[in-house]
């Protein structure tokens, strides 16, 4: 399945005020199992959004309810094979699932192309532990885009660390990110999938970066610092006001030093 390419050579000037926002192009109308409640409109807008079925970002043609906050990929409102063949993972068939395969507290499993977290409608093997989002089944192992003048071929996993560590994506101009990774024919160009997905799904079209969500090591460390802090302003209540100072003073003198310690 090779993906369609993009043109996003458009450039908008920046003279005179801001134009306003244009109103949403309204299209089909269409009813979903996952939101049965009420009708989902084809909507044509460029604000960023979260897809209640895939849980990824979007921009652009989605289908929304006109009555509350949902909204879908155009792709993924569309009926999906429930077993396809796909270049992405050819040895296998992939299977549709409308839920993630998550139990207790297990970390959330990771999409196989563009390494991010799969929380919602994805394509799994059931011979191995293959999966991908229904955004990165629109990727193939070779494609066209309009940012590039070369076709891009996607890199065996084997090889995609070691590409990452010496090469720059020529998107988002970083080293390495999780996920595979595209390279040019050509030249010396690379592409990370999870740039390549920005492409699909509306976000580069429409002049959005994709949201870093926040890191759960990033999460557990600010948790932790609060703890600390609620701690410390618990004992100082219950030793006192002027011991509890000291401590305080004691505790900011030995952190400064070991920064100090640290730049030298």
């Amino acid at each position: 399945m090779a993906a369609a390419a993009y043109d996003n050579s458009q450039v908008t000037g920046n003279f005179g005020p801001p134009p306003r926002p244009p109103s949403p192009v309204l299209g089909e109308e269409i009813t979903h199992l996952i939101h049965s409640k009420h009708p989902l409109t084809e909507v044509t807008s460029p604000d960023l959004f979260t897809c209640a079925g895939c849980k990824e970002y979007g921009a652009g043609k989605r289908f929304a309810c006109q009555q509350c906050d949902f909204q879908l990929h155009h792709f993924c409102a569309r009926p999906a094979p429930l077993v396809m063949n796909h270049p992405l993972h050819a040895q296998h068939q992939l299977v549709f699932h409308s839920k993630p395969k998550q139990g207790g507290i297990m970390p959330w499993p990771r999409c196989d192309i563009c390494g991010k977290s799969s929380k919602g409608f994805t394509y799994r093997c059931r011979a191995c532990s293959f999966q991908m989002h229904p955004c990165c089944a629109l990727l193939s192992t070779n494609i066209n885009f309009s940012i590039h003048p070369h076709p891009l071929k996607l890199l065996p996993p084997s090889n995609t660390a070691g590409a990452g560590d010496a090469t720059t994506c020529g998107e988002c101009k970083k080293p390495k990110r999780s996920g595979r990774m595209y390279r040019c024919t050509v030249c010396e160009y690379h592409l990370h999938a999870v740039c390549a997905k920005t492409l699909v799904n509306g976000l580069h079209a429409n002049g959005i970066a994709a949201p870093e969500k926040p890191s759960v090591l990033g999460a557990a460390a600010r948790l932790a610092s609060q703890v600390v802090i609620e701690f410390i302003g618990g004992l100082i209540e219950g030793l006192g006001e002027g011991v509890g100072e000291v401590l305080v003073q004691n505790i900011a003198r030995g952190r400064c030093s070991r920064n100090r310690r640290i730049r030298e």
